[in-house]
This record gives C-alpha cells, sequence and structure tokens, in this order.
C-alpha cells in the first residue's frame, strides 16, 4: 500500500490570545488507504480538516499529532523533516503557491531536483540534463520556457501557478500527489489545462489524493475513489457516483446521517 492513514488525531494551539494555550483537535481518528495507480478525492464543507490533512501529510510545521500514525511505502513518516518526506516522493498542490520574488523558477526547479537527489544519495542532475528534462515537460504542459526566467509566481494569474505546480509534480515526479483544492479560483479553461497535466501523469506506479471542495473538478480528473469528510473524520466512502449525489444534496445530509 503506498499510502496508510490509521486512527490519525491532530490538534492545533490557537495563536490569539483568548484561546491561546488551549489546544482543539481537528482531525479526529481518520483513517485512509490509498495504493499506486489509484486516484481518491477528499470532498467536505470548509472546517472539516480536509487541508490540515494534506498539511500534516506533509510535514508543515504548527500541527501536533497526538494519535495514529501515517505509513508511506511501509514507513512511518511523521518524524521526518518535510524535505525528507518530499524526497522520498510524497509531492503537495498548494492551494495558494507562494510567491518568491527574486528566485527565478528554473533555479527554484534546479535546485528542488538536486535537493531530493542528494537526500537520496543519488548524483545530481547536470546543467544539460536538466534543462532537457524541463523543456521536454514544460512543452508537454504548454508552458513556455520565458515562464520560467520569471520570479517563482510574481505576477502569475492563479491559473499558471496553479500549471506551475504540475510542472513542478512532472519534473520531480513524486510517487504520491497531495491536490490541495488545486481548482480553487480557476475559471473552467484553466481547470481544464491543469486537470489535463494531471492527467498526463497518471500512470501504475503514481497515486493521487485530490483534494477539493466541488464536483466539477471531477469531471475533468475522475477518481477511483470518493471520501466524504466532517468533523475530522471520513463519514462516507464510494466511487465517483458519490460525488454527484452529494453535488445534488449537498453536505448536510450526509453529516446528520453520520451523526
Amino acid at each position: 500500500m503506498l499510502l496508510e492513514v490509521k486512527d490519525l488525531r491532530v490538534q492545533v494551539t490557537p495563536e490569539d490570545e483568548e484561546d491561546a494555550g488551549e489546544a482543539k483537535e481537528i482531525l479526529k481518528g481518520l483513517s485512509l488507504s490509498l495504493d499506486r495507480g489509484e486516484v481518491h478525492a477528499i470532498m467536505g464543507p470548509n472546517g472539516s480538516g480536509k487541508s490540515t490533512l494534506s498539511h500534516v501529510l506533509a510535514g508543515k510545521p504548527g500541527y501536533e499529532v497526538s494519535g495514529g500514525e501515517v505509513l508511506f511505502d511501509g514507513e512511518d513518516i511523521l518524524e521526518l523533516e518535510p524535505e525528507e518526506r518530499a524526497a522520498k516522493g510524497l509531492f503537495l498542490a498548494m492551494q495558494y503557491p507562494v510567491e518568491i520574488p527574486g528566485v527565478p523558477y528554473m533555479q527554484f526547479l534546479k535546485i528542488a531536483v538536486n535537493s531530493q537527489h542528494k537526500l537520496r544519495g543519488e548524483e545530481e542532475l547536470s546543467t544539460p540534463d536538466f534543462m532537457r528534462l524541463v523543456r521536454e515537460k514544460a512543452r508537454e504542459l504548454d508552458i513556455s520556457m520565458d515562464m520560467l526566467k520569471r520570479p517563482v509566481n510574481v505576477g502569475f494569474s492563479g491559473g499558471e501557478k496553479k500549471r506551475m505546480e504540475v510542472l513542478q509534480m512532472a519534473v520531480l515526479q513524486p510517487s504520491l500527489c497531495i491536490l490541495d483544492e488545486i481548482d480553487s479560483g480557476l475559471d473552467i479553461d484553466a481547470l481544464k489545462v491543469v486537470a489535463e497535466g494531471v492527467n498526463a501523469l497518471r500512470d501504475e506506479t503514481r497515486g493521487f489524493l485530490v483534494i477539493t471542495h466541488y464536483q466539477r473538478l471531477l469531471n475533468y480528473i475522475e477518481p477511483d475513489h470518493v471520501h466524504i469528510m466532517a468533523d475530522g473524520r471520513i463519514i462516507r466512502s464510494g466511487g465517483k457516483e458519490l460525488a454527484l449525489q452529494l453535488e445534488k444534496e449537498g453536505y448536510a445530509a450526509f453529516v446528520q446521517d453520520a451523526a
């Protein structure tokens, strides 16, 4: 199994003074299994814990795991640093990609690729080999080389930022791709372009965890399994038809049934 999340419990401590010191539990015994070649979609209302799950899997600081385990290729990764998880093949496409003024995207990609090679004990890519790799992947995604000369995400539209996230996936070749609301802020044309890029990466060696509010993304990235999340846990799982039912009935009916 590529990813096994077992009874995961996660809490955060609010930073505001009124609630300081009072830890709040966000994930309340969440379990999930995902294998290579599969696409799993997680849907749920705001505050259900979807983004918390993606952040904890990627190793973002600020979250306290109070129970459970996360196995990635059979290894418990909860004690690993974010860069170590990335080197093992875990990738998070962020909902709001950050801007890095002064750092050209090409330089950013080269550092990312060679940092992972170094952590895995592999030889770093030479500049010619790296350039060939990036040109090939950029061409497949219809991304101009001029975009790669620009500072990371500075002045990019929402669609451009998400396409560059997909380019990162194509270059880094992770085995688990976590897409945290990659459809957020995209118009229909940008959504199609991003989805085509994601679908081009689908194969039997790689798994996807797609986190979204809306069924429309799943018209373009067809899932094998759909999970509905509420109050920090998965309350219903099924096939792609579950997303269609959710679109028709809304979250309230499922949350009420699970209560």
